[in-house]
């Protein structure tokens, strides 16, 4: 029998061939189903010793894994001057561990770590390629192993079966692809475009609602003007408390029981303005190291990367000392306030910054000044925000609901492509 490295591109191809029974689809006339080692040669990524963040000209760029991918081409983000294994420009660069699939090409040499494998091959090209293990993400992660992280072994990447079409429809099949995904990039961008214009729509209502500029109008009916707005502090409004929290976190002594307790988390995961439950729980003996609060209040958190957020709280819990509670407030104003809060968030994260646990005493919020309209122009602008940000919420999902579309269209039409639907 001859040696493999003897026979002809296409005898190779002959013997590559997997047994119908293993074929997972039938496909178009003059395609065949193919182990991967048939048509590409599989280069495993080895672990370098001696990595460095440095970029010296003298250094060679490392790819360990997906943290050094980009969209289509590789970002690198250590070095080493002893490389193992070396990928070539338009070698085609896949994640085999930990993360599965995201195929990059490589427009140089770079040392292949163990979390990567390069493709080459003289019988693809790198785009098809690409758009294949796109395709066939799914056959990584149903033939992986690992416990700790998932990972492909070199045998299982090489006798991959794959579609393998004439390479005139390679090249068509590349073509439609690219014209398709053109056309829905560019659609993905307007409604991207969409979703980063929500914020900028929620900040000028809330503006607008903060300095009296949203209801003019129906002052006017009313024959008020803005004078009946008051400057005053949070703090003439209402009494501004910090909760507390049972330490040390989590000793059994004071945490497991049945009484719930208010963290930061339970407020920012949320997106409505009402909070109805909490994940944490504490015990009686917890009680005396923290504060509670009735159904009905208004909190904001106060301190971290996510100070800033209010929220209203629908059930009598503790709370931790990472959010305020606003005491005493009209419960008429309650929802006022959550949204003037909403308004303030960018503005009260510019307070401390620079430090390293950003922090808003209670001091601080109630030394803040703000003008109050009577109780009743208050319920006017509720009303008004309450409808606009129904309604923007409507908008921002049936915009999430296409971006999503898009991906889905995109997946069905890389199926189609590796069945041959697309190459007529």
């Amino acid at each position: 029998m001859a040696k493999k490295k003897d026979l002809t591109p296409e005898e190779q191809l002959q013997q590559a061939i997997v047994p119908k029974e293993e074929q997972p689809y039938p496909l178009s006339e003059g395609w065949r189903w193919v182990r991967l080692e048939s048509i590409c040669e599989v280069i495993m990524g080895q672990s370098p010793n001696g990595v460095e963040t440095t970029d010296d000209s003298s250094y060679m760029p490392l790819i360990g894994g997906a943290a050094d991918m980009g969209e289509l081409y590789l970002q690198p983000h250590q070095y080493t001057k002893k490389p193992t294994k070396i990928s070539k420009a338009d070698d085609l660069i896949l994640c085999i561990r930990a993360t599965l699939g995201h195929p990059n090409f490589a427009d140089g040499e770079y040392c292949l770590g163990r979390g990567v494998a390069a493709i080459r091959s003289n019988l693809c090209s790198k785009e098809f390629l690409r758009y294949m293990f796109l395709n066939f993400e799914q056959y990584l992660y149903d033939n992986a192993t690992g416990s700790t992280f998932l990972s492909i072994g070199s045998s299982v990447l090489k006798s991959m079966p794959v579609p393998f079409p004439p390479q005139t429809e390679q090249i068509q099949i590349v073509e439609k692809i690219n014209s398709y995904y053109q056309r829905l990039d560019e659609a993905s961008k307007l409604i991207q475009h969409v979703l980063n214009l929500s914020e900028q729509r929620k900040a000028a209502i809330l503006h607008k609602a903060f300095t009296g500029e949203l209801t003019a109008k129906w002052r006017q009916e009313r024959q008020i003007t803005l004078n009946s707005w008051k400057d005053k502090k949070i703090s003439e409004v209402c009494d501004i408390v910090r909760g507390g929290s049972p330490r040390p976190a989590g000793s059994p002594e004071f945490y497991g029981g049945n009484i719930p307790f208010m963290k930061v988390a339970d407020i920012t995961r949320n997106a409505s303005p009402f909070v109805t439950a909490t994940e944490s729980f504490i015990k009686e003996a917890g009680l005396k190291r923290t504060r509670v609060v009735e159904e009905n209040t208004l909190l904001l958190t106060n301190s971290g990367a996510t100070l800033g957020v209010p929220a209203i709280c629908t059930f009598k819990t503790a709370f931790n000392d990472g959010i305020a509670a606003f005491l005493g407030l009209n419960p008429k104003s309650i929802k006022f306030y959550y949204y003037f809060w909403s308004s303030k968030t960018n503005e009260l994260r510019t307070i401390n910054k620079g430090a390293a646990q950003p922090n808003l005493n209670t001091k601080i919020i109630g030394n803040i000044m703000h003008k109050v309209p009577t109780i009743e122009e208050q319920q006017e602008i509720v009303g008004i925000l309450d409808n606009f940000f129904e309604k923007e919420k409507y908008i921002v999902n049936m915009t999430y609901c296409s971006l999503q579309d898009i991906k889905m269209l995109k997946k069905s039409i890389l199926e189609k492509a590796f069945r041959g639907g697309l190459s007529i």
